[in-house]
């Protein structure tokens, strides 16, 4: 996994100079190891402190992180606070949303759009809002990996800067007939 980040790493740093992991760590969070942090993840700029995730995290885009709860602010003077603490090697998809109190076990995936409202247990496939448990880790990948052999794959020079004509684009377009296919 980490051959492949590489090179998205590297064009994320070119074209997104900043550096969301350090700039978390500096208001509070707990951040592991090989963290990927895509744009415009949010994390609770007030409550950073309650938020930790371990090592091989990726937070895909538009993801947010709340761990506070200001609804009773108003009406009773005070605002709840909960930690969010998400495991190792989880992945949350774009646009979902972690709210306080929330921990997510190791080896978990999470659908896009999810709105994680209760704790995920290791080994789990969550999406939905609320986000439900649907399988274990373990069973989705074996779907996914005989997906694989039936779809068409295609190199990292098909979705970097190398293909500067669209050439390739095309060509993994006209190859995904059925729709899918898979970056190596």
């Amino acid at each position: 996994m980490t051959a492949l980040l590489s090179p998205l790493r590297a064009l994320k740093q070119k074209l997104f100079p900043e550096d969301p992991v350090a700039r978390n760590r500096k208001l509070g969070a707990k951040i592991g190891e090989r963290v990927g942090i895509e744009r415009d993840v949010i994390f609770d700029y007030s409550h950073a402190a309650q938020i930790e995730l371990g090592d091989d995290v990726i937070l895909a885009p538009r993801v947010h992180l709340i761990a506070h709860d200001a609804s009773t602010r108003r009406h009773l003077g005070y605002t709840r606070i909960g930690k969010v603490k998400i495991g190792n090697r989880v992945f949350i998809g774009a646009g979902s949303i972690v709210l306080p109190g929330v921990i997510i076990g190791d080896d978990v995936l999470v659908g896009a759009g999810s709105v994680i409202t209760r704790d995920i247990p290791s080994g789990s496939v969550a999406f939905g809002n609320p986000a439900k448990v649907i399988c274990s880790l373990q069973d989705y990948l074996n779907r996914k990996k005989a997906e694989f052999e039936a779809l068409p794959h295609f190199g990292c020079e098909y979705w970097t800067e190398a293909d500067p004509t669209g050439k390739l684009r095309a060509e993994m377009n006209a190859a995904m007939k059925d729709r899918f296919g898979y970056i190596i």
